[in-house]
């Protein structure tokens, strides 16, 4: 009797642990299934954690502070001149879509976009977005480092890889209001900034990791223009996607 008994414990365990082994498997198959399914993280970096270099003033601090270069030999064929296709996709597209809510494609295979809503950063207003010839201007997609700004605050010198980078970097662009964005127009933070006061430490933050990431420098009226906006957020963070870059280097 006392056999069976050890016996029947024997398979009991291996049946045990068989299951055990199943729900572990299916456990991990979860898990990976959650991981690539789920939501960005909201913050930058983890609640707590962040440094001194996580800091947009401390980045601000590493910058050049120089002169403007001139404008000789600018165009925007110097940076490409054209969205970047990413898979089928136009970069505008790709763009429309992280930054809309409620958009509408052409079909599940086209990725154009044909409408959706815009909480605009700009201008802290709701605007449509309905593709067409007279309709699609109402949003558009900003550099947030002004195109003819960078080129003249170093990007006439990076090797032409990077400025064609640089022009379709998700860092750099930002779907906003379209008359707003012609207002700006290749103005930098001493020239121009947000009418919503409520995003210019983000707008702010977001030129610096740009200018951080493409090597590039800037005027002494522009770094003290994006200081005194910092000084009302001295704990803003840099963009999650400012990750340091090789771009020109």
């Amino acid at each position: 009797m006392a056999g069976v008994n050890r016996l029947s414990g024997r398979r009991l365990r291996r049946v045990l642990a068989t299951a055990g082994c199943a729900l572990l498997l299916a456990g991990i198959s979860w898990l990976g299934t959650w991981y690539q399914h789920r939501s960005p993280p909201a913050a930058p970096v983890v609640a707590g954690s962040a440094t001194q270099s996580d800091l947009a003033a401390a980045a601000l601090a590493t910058l050049a502070v120089k002169g403007r270069a001139p404008m000789t030999g600018y165009d925007r064929t110097q940076f490409g001149g054209d969205w970047a296709d990413i898979g089928g996709c136009s970069m505008r597209d790709v763009i429309l879509s992280r930054d809309l809510t409620d958009v509408r494609t052409r079909s599940a295979t086209d990725c154009t976009v044909l409408s959706g809503t815009l909480a605009d950063p700009y201008t802290g207003k709701s605007i449509r977005f309905t593709r067409g010839v007279g309709t699609s201007a109402a949003v558009q997609i900003d550099h947030v480092v002004a195109i003819g700004d960078a080129w003249q605050t170093g990007a006439q010198q990076l090797p032409r890889a990077a400025r064609e980078q640089l022009y379709n970097d998700p860092l750099e662009l930002l779907a906003v209001d379209g008359p707003t964005n012609e207002q700006k127009g290749d103005g930098d933070a001493a020239t121009w900034l947000p009418p919503n006061k409520a995003y210019r430490c983000r707008y702010i933050a977001r030129q610096i990791a740009i200018k951080v990431k493409y090597h590039l420098w800037v005027t002494a009226a522009e770094h003290t223009a994006m200081a005194q906006i910092l000084g009302s957020c001295p704990d803003q963070l840099l963009p999650a996607t400012s990750s340091p870059s090789t771009a020109g280097t």
